[in-house]
């Protein structure tokens, strides 16, 4: 299976239930639906993943339950795990226009962002970026402008992640490769996501533990996270954070 990786739009995204529930949808109610950014990126998705021959298509926007506490504590805790099993990711860079990566930071472009694509500066994305050994990357009108293969030098100066790393994820499940805990962390330091306790939850893949999510927790989501690391490594730079 194939599985996307994008910055999500306010309020233009298609639910789960939405998704399940479109042929019993009034035609105007449909139509709307279907005219929205968020329906015509799964729509490009899965036109990409049947053009490169794979038979699903995994979304987060519509392939949740989210009226389902157990189903969302669920698929956040097991994240991680199917982008690593994903034969291949695609990223959709909705505020890039050009056909090329772009490999200088730009202000005017991506003000908002550092000088980078906005996808660069949210939390979830890091694990995305990481976990996947495929990743493809898309401009907003679905051209393709490189892979983290070709990239990986790029791609270590705006996220500041080793090469190591982007190319052999599996050196973040060795005890004698794997970087330091504060290392990994400073990955995750200048990403915002729109709740606070996923600052905490997106981190739970690259540091292999798992809790159950409590929204309205607050910053105690990161204290949480804290306490599952120290369970499971004796790293003390974990202090400093």
């Amino acid at each position: 299976y194939a599985i996307l990786s994008h910055r999500w739009g306010d309020g233009s995204e298609v639910t789960y239930d939405e998704m399940t529930g479109l042929a019993a949808m009034k035609p105007q109610k449909r139509d709307n639906v279907r005219e929205r950014d968020g329906y015509q990126k799964i729509i490009k998705s899965c036109e990409q993943a049947k053009k490169d021959g794979y038979k699903w298509m995994w979304i987060d926007t519509c392939c949740i339950d989210k009226r389902s506490s157990a189903e969302l504590s669920e698929a956040i805790n097991s994240m991680y795990r199917w982008y690593r099993n994903a034969q291949k990711c695609y990223v959709y860079l909705n505020d890039v226009v050009e056909s090329i990566f772009p490999t200088e930071q730009d202000f005017s472009k991506f003000g908002r962002s550092n000088g980078w694509p906005e996808w660069f500066s949210r939390g979830w994305t890091l694990q995305e970026l990481i976990a996947p050994t495929e990743v493809e990357f898309f401009n907003n009108s679905w051209v393709s402008i490189g892979t983290k293969r070709d990239l990986t030098s790029s791609l270590e100066v705006i996220t500041r992640i080793p090469e190591m790393v982007l190319k052999y994820e599996q050196v973040l499940r060795s005890t004698s490769t794997r970087p330091g805990v504060a290392h990994i962390m400073s990955w995750a330091a200048h990403r915002k996501t729109t709740r606070v306790e996923d600052r905490a939850y997106s981190l739970m893949g690259l540091f292999g533990v798992n809790m159950p999510m409590l929204y309205g927790e607050g910053s105690k989501a990161f204290q949480r996270l804290q306490l599952e690391i120290i369970r499971v490594s004796s790293d003390h730079s974990i202090f400093a954070w």
